[in-house]
């Protein structure tokens, strides 16, 4: 057993601006699974953003030696999967993320090759770091990290507009501007960190479906307010799904099928819906909000198990 005890990871705060000081650099946000990585004499272990392990889902991280010479060391990175284009597929890297029968992991090594995106160290050899400078934590990174086809280091560039404009391109999620001078705040947010996000995201629960053909062809989306109403936010049946994902997600939502809605007032124009318990949860990209309250041009990421209470409103 480490020595090291998991901590919450340092968020950024969103922002539509994009600073183009001296003082700040930019990266690529990689649309994936925050990873924060422990070693120390006694092993390695891997704790999500919430501090759940995730050691044995991801061999390829725990190879310690293989990339970093440190003794001990906290790194914090994104573990992204690539599709067919070379772009970060989150229904991919949670296909990983999600197994529960660690037998499969193997397989899935070899199905779906991850990467390890590095962006941060905040424990170095004994000593805590984090109030160091982000310029200093960044060069101490380059220095300890040997990449290789699972690990990467994040590069970091100072022409922030022409990043964002290079990712939009792309339809990449967005990038995350840092202060060069800035600490690493465990386990809060600050203004040092910022992200501008090139499409708005949100994790949402599934209240109901339809079907063409005995498969699903649309989701019914569904978020909660502070008071735990369950408010109907739009619909879709596009995203980065593949037949055989659908047939999967007809198996698993008809058996939570219920006879009631579930949502705080019954959505207009689905009189076909079938209504199951709000109990899965899925990433959603959309354009933006409609005055009405609905997502416009929702389409599935990808699915993730968080608890359904925590997909609230915005």
């Amino acid at each position: 057993m480490i020595n090291l005890e998991p901590i919450f990871a340092m968020e950024p705060v969103s922002t539509e601006t994009i600073p183009d000081g001296e003082e700040w650099v930019a990266q690529v946000k990689w649309d994936g699974v925050r990873i924060l990585t422990y070693a120390d004499h006694l092993g390695v272990k891997l704790f999500n953003r919430k501090k759940n392990e995730r050691t044995m889902h991801y061999p390829e991280i725990r190879k310690i030696n293989d990339y970093c010479t440190s003794q001990s060391v906290i790194l914090d990175g994104e573990v992204i999967a690539l599709d067919e284009n070379g772009l970060p597929s989150f229904q991919q890297v949670m296909k990983r993320d999600g197994l529960r029968i660690l037998e499969r992991i193997e397989m899935a090594a070899e199905s779906i090759p991850i990467v390890y995106m590095i962006f941060d160290v905040i424990y170095l050899d004994g000593e805590w770091i984090n109030q160091k400078p982000y310029q200093y934590r960044n060069e101490i990174l380059q220095q300890i990290i040997k990449p290789n086809a699972h690990i990467q280091v994040v590069p970091t560039v100072t022409e922030t507009q022409g990043l964002f404009h290079a990712i939009k391109e792309k339809g990449m999620e967005g990038i995350i501007l840092k202060r060069l001078d800035s600490p690493y705040t465990i386990g809060k947010k600050r203004a040092d960190w910022l992200k501008v996000k090139n499409y708005r995201d949100t994790i949402a629960v599934i209240g109901g479906f339809t079907l063409r053909d005995r498969t699903i062809n649309s989701i019914l989306l569904g978020l909660y307010d502070a008071e735990g109403n369950f408010y109907y936010v739009g619909h879709t049946g596009i995203g980065k799904m593949t037949q055989g994902d659908w047939r999967e997600l007809t198996k698993e939502l008809t058996e939570i099928q219920v006879q009631e809605h579930p949502f705080t007032e019954k959505p207009r124009h689905h009189a076909n819906a079938i209504w199951v318990w709000p109990k899965k949860t899925v990433k959603i990209k959309f354009a933006e909000w409609t005055e009405s309250g609905a997502m416009r041009q929702p389409s599935i990421e990808g699915f993730i198990q968080v608890p359904p209470y925590e997909c609230l409103l915005e």
